[in-house]
């Protein structure tokens, strides 16, 4: 079976799909080791280990460059997360997702929030753009390769839930294989959305919205911590390095081992 294949599988099987979010190939590895069953990439993550702010401002190919090193050595799926395609032209953006999947990964995360303007794409657009990214994708030899269309209603508008329902029915005419709403919390509207789009919802960790059990029983079925975890290790490191400089001491590093 391919990756592709396993990783649409993942999608449809009796269990919730819990993503570890990677930020490096160490990460990536580690969070294989610990049982994760895919991978996706956080492109805040990313960002950050470049001393970089989250948002496209990494060079597009020295971005796929760390997608390629991650998934070329990990035995899991791999979906990457490229924002909104490092690009307002319609052709440019397919051109990066095909680039994308020639690194080996069986995704992407594509969001419909603009980067050099306030706002979201118009819903014809951003269809008609998940539209000839499958086409472009079959065309190359990407057939069921996993499109999951993120939709930042939640973030920019004051009351989503509508405007969230008709750009996932949109978006899956389209040929998008998931949808992903960030933002989403409230358990009432997560059960309606799940209940009302005929594509896997994918949840992002937030407080309140922890439990993957809980998700499920909503239908929710795919859920990723985005960027939480890299932000605790990054705090850990800092709070240790200025512990490092207070003390002028190492002796906190080689406490509590076992």
């Amino acid at each position: 079976m391919n990756k592709i294949q396993e990783f649409n599988d993942l999608h449809t099987s009796n269990d919730l799909l819990f993503l570890g979010n990677a930020w490096d190939l160490l990460s990536a590895l580690t969070l294989e080791k610990a049982g994760f069953k895919a991978i996706g990439t956080t492109s805040w993550g990313i960002a950050n280990t470049l001393g970089l702010a989250d948002g496209e401002w990494i060079d597009f190919d020295r971005h796929v460059g760390i997608i390629k090193t991650i998934a070329e050595n990990v035995k899991v799926p791999v979906s990457a997360d490229i924002e909104a395609g490092y690009s307002e032209d319609i052709d440019q953006i397919i051109k990066n997702v095909l680039l994308t999947a020639d690194v080996g990964v069986a995704g992407i995360n594509i969001e419909d929030s603009l980067k050099q303007s306030n706002g979201l794409r118009e819903i014809s657009q951003h269809a008609k753009l998940l539209e000839k990214m499958r086409i472009a994708l079959d065309q190359h030899g990407y057939k069921g390769f996993y499109i999951n269309a993120r939709t930042d209603t939640y973030f920019q508008r004051p009351n989503p839930l509508m405007e969230t329902l008709e750009r996932a029915k949109a978006y899956v005419e389209s040929g998008a294989s998931g949808i992903f709403v960030p933002g989403l919390i409230d358990h009432d509207e997560i059960r309606e959305i799940a209940m009302n789009i005929s594509a896997p919802l994918n949840i992002l960790s937030l407080p309140g919205v922890t439990n993957c059990h809980k998700l499920k029983e909503l239908g929710v079925r795919r859920f990723s911590f985005g960027n939480a975890l890299s932000d605790k290790v990054i705090a850990y490191i800092e709070k240790n390095a200025a512990e490092l400089v207070k003390r002028m001491d190492t002796s906190h590093l080689y406490e509590n081992e076992n």
